[in-house]
């Protein structure tokens, strides 16, 4: 074979060989592709298994649930502003009784013989006055010998006056009609001026403070119908109305304070009782209702996972997955909340397991245990 021959059979070959490498390259390369697209197909997110619950339209009364402390609607700790010895107790501890009706007697001996000086004194003055007079008829003597007798008269009526209203103080009696507490004094002890004989409470009507949130100010208003509950009294409702209404914000936790009377013509309510409070107002609403465990609150925006049907996959079930949306929540009603935009009745959202989804992840539904949907829950023992 020549030299030329030989020159390009070795060119054949090397373009062969070229072409060869280079068709595997290429090959590699697809190769490649394909097995990394498989693996992140297989490295998708796995289903995750959730509860869910149907948005419900409902139909909900406006109200307003708050807790207070019962208190005696008049109050007040008997004592004296003076301190003298207790020489008689016309009381009970626990009774019940009117107003004006005399409770302590304390030692009155020293301001009643001041009492008499006094009575004395005035006694004198009006002699004087009475002699003055006669001696002026007959110009014996002035005017103003005459003027200063009538003062005398006057101071003297005036100290009498001073006297017995002291001598008032060493009684004490109820202010108003009510039931008595413990008694604090027993006799021939000295009772300090301020001193503390015994407490007076007013139990019928009753009132109760309660706080409401700035949300819901728009609901309470003056003369409304109030409903009271407490484990003291198991089992019975008593109704009151509000009287008043704080007018200004509690800037330490934003409610409201409001006060409401509650008749107890039984003294069954006594004050220091922890109850709750019921307000009803305005004409029913209508509401698409969640249980509120659906919700995942953020400071950015409440939202919900829907449960979104893509059809069947390739096994030929139901392809769920889930889709976050943003909602406006309104009032709360026990463990239920009211959603104002972002769902429709009959949308199913997830009421566990927000925290390992997001958009797109692949749904198992198992409601088993489901979180609570009451609008009134209670509370049990077991």
């Amino acid at each position: 074979m020549s030299t030329t021959g030989r020159t390009t059979l070795r060119m054949i070959i090397m373009l062969v060989i070229a072409a060869v490498l280079i068709g595997a390259v290429t090959w590699f390369h697809v190769f490649k592709g394909q097995m990394i697209a498989k693996y992140m197909k297989s490295m998708s997110n796995p289903p995750q298994t959730v509860s869910t619950a149907v948005a419900k339209d409902e139909t909900w009364q406006p109200t307003v649930q708050a807790l207070g402390t019962l208190r005696a609607s008049q109050q007040a700790s008997l004592g004296a502003p003076v301190g003298a010895l207790v020489t008689g107790i016309h009381f009970r501890s626990g009774e019940q009784v009117r107003a004006g009706q005399a409770l302590v007697d304390l030692d009155p001996a020293p301001l009643r013989a001041q009492l008499v000086q006094l009575q004395a004194q005035l006694h004198l003055a009006q002699l004087n006055l009475r002699r003055d007079r006669a001696q002026l008829a007959a110009h014996a003597v002035s005017q103003a010998v005459v003027d200063t007798d009538e003062a005398t008269v006057q101071s003297d009526e005036a100290g009498i006056a001073a006297q017995k209203a002291l001598l008032a103080q060493h009684v004490i009696a109820a202010p108003f009609s009510g039931r008595l507490g413990l008694r604090q004094v027993d006799l021939g002890q000295y009772l300090a001026p301020g001193g503390v004989a015994v407490t007076l409470q007013k139990l019928n009507p009753m009132l109760i403070d309660f706080d409401v949130p700035q949300k819901q100010i728009d609901l309470i208003h003056v003369g409304m119908k109030a409903e009271l509950s407490t484990s003291a009294v198991p089992g019975k409702t008593f109704v009151g109305e509000v009287t008043a209404v704080e007018p200004q914000i509690d800037t330490s936790t934003r409610n409201l304070t409001v006060r409401a009377r509650v008749a107890n013509p039984g003294d069954e309510l006594l004050p220091g009782v922890f109850a709750s409070v019921t307000l009803q107002q305005g004409a029913p609403k209508q509401y698409i209702t969640l249980p509120n465990a659906a919700v995942v609150y953020n400071p950015y925006g409440d939202t919900v996972y829907l449960v979104k049907d893509e059809g069947k996959g390739p096994d030929g079930k139901p392809r769920l997955v889930a889709e976050q949306r943003f909602i406006t929540t309104g009032p709360q009603r026990g463990d239920q909340v009211a959603v104002l935009k972002g769902l429709k009745p009959g949308d199913t959202v997830v009421t566990s397991g927000q925290l390992k989804l997001r958009n797109g992840t692949p749904l198992l539904i198992n409601n088993s245990v489901q979180p609570g949907d009451s609008p009134d829950p209670k509370v049990s023992d077991n």
